[in-house]
């Protein structure tokens, strides 16, 4: 069996209910917001300023754009450090992490 190997890159995030980040994911040029609601913790992906996805939901561990999601390359989720709680923005960049996983 073929194993895989995966390059893990954390994303700075930090402990603000509101935040629009940009920055660099296997060469793409993201903006990303995330932004606390009252029914959880969402993000909106663009590349090169189009849409990837908007308002979508965080769940621990669980990938939000998956294979080929739309042309994006990687794997974006978020990883809490301490469980398995979906993420709040009251711990975002400690206990919460965000993450962009690509193969090698």
């Amino acid at each position: 069996m073929k194993q895989t190997t995966v390059k893990v890159l954390v994303i700075p995030i930090t402990a603000k209910p509101s935040q629009k980040l940009s920055v660099v994911l296997a060469g793409q040029n993201c903006q990303i917001s995330i932004y606390q609601k009252s029914t959880g913790l969402f993000v909106d992906l663009s590349v090169n300023n189009s849409a990837i996805f908007t308002t979508k939901l965080c769940r621990d561990r669980l990938s939000m754009t998956g294979k080929q999601y739309f042309g994006f390359i990687g794997d974006l989720y978020f990883k809490d450090l301490k469980g398995a709680d979906d993420p709040h923005f009251s711990d975002l960049g400690r206990r919460y992490i965000l993450c962009h996983a690509v193969p090698v």
